[in-house]
């Protein structure tokens, strides 16, 4: 009987170790373009993540589904596309037909619920939803701070700091000042923090190493959401200063697309250190440039932080790292400051993942946002991967472990009425009166349109609209 008994242990303890293979620290950094020097930037200044990329796998070629913040980590959270959901708004989680339900269920309806059904321990820290802690209130702190993610997360410790609430820390000023607080907060950009810690993301860094620290011996999933380089620019004066006397080059195109132009309404609504015209001089375009890129490295340096204590704790050799961009951004490009466009710079994103075991390396493979979820679970292997709905995203692993060069034929992005098309070669962006095709050369913006000499292309890319998982 002690024989059998012994044997049952075993079996349990071997059958345990087949599943939850690794921790997860999925870190999301709001309005990250690939402007940093691991994606060949070299005016940028991000070497924690340049360091990160070395050992990491880079993908060069990541698409989100939709360029804008909320619509893009609905897709992410869920793995779900707009395809199917029509899910577009920031407040996708918890509005309208696509609201996560409150009521427990069978299965899982996001990825970090998948991980805390499987016995992880889960923390958000910061905006890894569209909410800035993961708990709904409106811009004026009204709100009955119900779960963004219902039953996904075990602790919420995101630091408010000097400014009491989500919004106010999302949308900060040294001091506790911030843009809704009704006192008329609205500078483009403030650089007068001496500390890392004057600011929010600074003590989201020292909030997430103490996570790190108290679950060392867990397993566990942390998300850990930054708020830099979103709108306003704000960072400590170092950042700023650190560009002083860089050449900053202007956008390769400052000409109109014919597709895909917004008029930049959130940037433009700031109070701006500059004629309240359209930043296309040499000084204010340069400036607004400096100024994005002074709250990257703000970041970058966050990052390394938490990247630095990962290792003191020995943690790196069971947990995976991903570094992610809910969306890109127009830096002045095509006379353009924002996100919501179907067009390259606005789709385009930064994605990294560093899983233990894995050879570094860059790769030019279409990825999409959706593909973040199949491809934690074929890592990790949680004990219970049952979700509520069909994931439309397909398993980069192949790729990752570089059993596969590719993985997609086609990245896929949404935006109001159109839907853009990333092939190898060309983008096509269609839905509108007429269908636009560019050849991918660079930034395919450059180009011209050449949709008119090859309808035959168009129709056979338009054939792949359909989410891979779902052909």
């Amino acid at each position: 009987m002690k024989t059998i008994f012994l044997i049952f242990i075993a079996f349990a303890l071997c059958s345990s170790a087949e599943n939850n293979n690794y921790n997860v620290l999925f870190i999301a950094v709001d309005d990250l373009r690939p402007e940093l020097g691991c994606y060949g930037v070299d005016y940028a200044q991000s070497p924690h993540l340049d360091s990160f990329a070395k050992e990491a796998v880079l993908f060069n070629r990541h698409y989100v589904q939709v360029p804008t913040c909320g619509a893009s980590r609905f897709a992410l959270l869920t793995g779900r596309s707009p395809k199917v959901t029509k899910a577009l708004g920031n407040a996708a989680l918890y509005k309208g037909k696509n609201a996560l339900d409150h009521n427990y269920s069978q299965k899982a309806q996001s990825l970090p619920e998948v991980f805390k059904r499987s016995g992880y321990k889960t923390a958000c820290i910061g905006k890894i939803s569209h909410q800035p802690d993961g708990r709904v209130f409106a811009y004026n702190g009204k709100g009955d701070g119900k779960p963004e993610l219902p039953h996904a997360w075990d602790e919420y410790p995101t630091p408010f700091g000097a400014w009491k609430r989500g919004w106010g820390t999302f949308f900060a000023y040294e001091g506790g000042r911030h843009r809704e607080d009704g006192k008329k907060n609205k500078d483009l950009m403030e650089f007068t923090a001496q500390k890392d810690t004057d600011l929010p993301d600074g003590l989201m860094a020292e909030t997430a190493m103490k996570q790190l620290e108290k679950w060392k011996n867990e397993r566990f999933f942390i998300g850990l959401g930054f708020y830099k380089p979103h709108l306003p620019f704000v960072a400590p004066k170092q950042d700023w200063d650190a560009f002083e006397g860089v050449d900053i080059p202007n956008p390769q195109n400052l000409q109109k697309p014919e597709v895909g132009h917004h008029g930049g309404g959130e940037f433009y609504k700031y109070d701006a250190p500059f004629a309240k015209t359209k930043p296309l001089k040499q000084g204010p375009l340069t400036d607004s440039r400096r100024a994005y890129l002074a709250c990257v490295r703000y970041v970058d340096r966050q990052i390394g932080k938490v990247l630095k204590k990962l290792k003191e704790l020995d943690l790196e050799k069971n947990t995976i790292v991903v570094v992610w961009g809910d969306h890109g951004w127009f830096l002045g490009d095509m006379q353009m400051w924002g996100k919501h466009s179907v067009l390259e710079e606005a789709n385009r994103s930064v994605y990294m993942i560093k899983v233990p075991g894995q050879k570094a390396m860059k790769t030019n493979a279409l990825a999409e946002t959706i593909d973040i979820f199949p491809t934690l679970l074929d890592f990790c292997n949680p004990k219970d991967k049952s979700t509520r709905f069909l994931l439309d995203g397909v398993s980069q692993k192949d790729v990752i472990s570089g059993k596969k060069e590719t993985v997609r034929k086609v990245a896929i992005s949404y935006w109001q009425k159109y839907k853009s098309i990333r092939t190898d070669t060309h983008r096509l962006i269609t839905g509108g009166k007429k269908d636009y095709l560019y050849e991918m050369e660079g930034d395919f913006t450059l180009g011209k349109d050449i949709a008119a000499q090859n309808p035959e292309l168009i129709e056979k890319i338009k054939k792949l609209l359909i989410p891979q998982a779902l052909r």
